[in-house]
């Protein structure tokens, strides 16, 4: 399986620890020796992820030709420009956005409620597997993505349709309110017991 990992931030090099077994390549607005253009890594790709400011995924979305046929995962948070709450949610979400922008995708939601170092430590906070939270209208994208996050050792929960992304988006500002906003921290992740 071929993963596409769009951007080259903390969160693209987090993941690409997490999914190490796999095919992997990059996509850039500014193409190099390690990254491909974003319509070239997409079209290597069967999974997408979308590890960009969600202020750039319009532009990615136009650049990926719409992600037309294609799993896509989103990490965005729409968070305000001082981290203080989302900018959007309750009626829509940052992945509902992105699936209207790209509607021949199938948009998975997941990943965003964790800390890029989470990521790079192989997907642990503290020591324990974080819990990657799911949410799509696809069922089998849902699924191909929930056992890719197992298999990869993280612990994955299907939270229900693409409109549960307004929940898991909210979770991650609280996430982010407690890790930078409180001083907890990056080391610390959500996550459900007894599921």
């Amino acid at each position: 399986m071929t993963l596409a990992i769009i951007g080259t931030g903390n969160m693209a090099k987090g993941l690409a620890t997490v999914f190490a077994g796999n095919d992997i390549v990059f996509g850039s607005r500014n193409p190099s020796d390690t990254a491909l253009s974003i319509a070239d890594a997409v079209a290597k790709a069967d999974i997408v992820f979308l590890a960009v400011p969600y202020d750039a995924a319009a532009d990615v979305v136009a650049a990926a030709n719409g992600f037309a046929g294609k799993i896509v995962v989103d990490l965005t948070n729409p968070m305000k420009a001082d981290f203080s709450g989302l900018a959007i949610g309750f009626s829509t979400s940052a992945a509902e956005e992105i699936a209207r922008l790209a509607p021949q995708a199938k948009v998975v939601k997941g990943f965003n409620t964790l800390f890029a170092s989470v990521l790079q430590n192989g997907g642990k906070a503290a020591g324990t597997p974080a819990t990657v939270l799911l949410a799509g209208d696809d069922a089998d994208a849902v699924a191909e993505v929930e056992a890719l996050v197992n298999a990869a050792g993280l612990k994955a929960i299907v939270a229900g349709p693409l409109a549960a992304s307004r929940n898991i988006e909210a979770v991650a500002a609280l996430n982010i309110g407690l890790g930078y906003g409180q001083g907890k921290g990056t080391d610390i992740a959500p996550t459900w017991v007894g599921i």
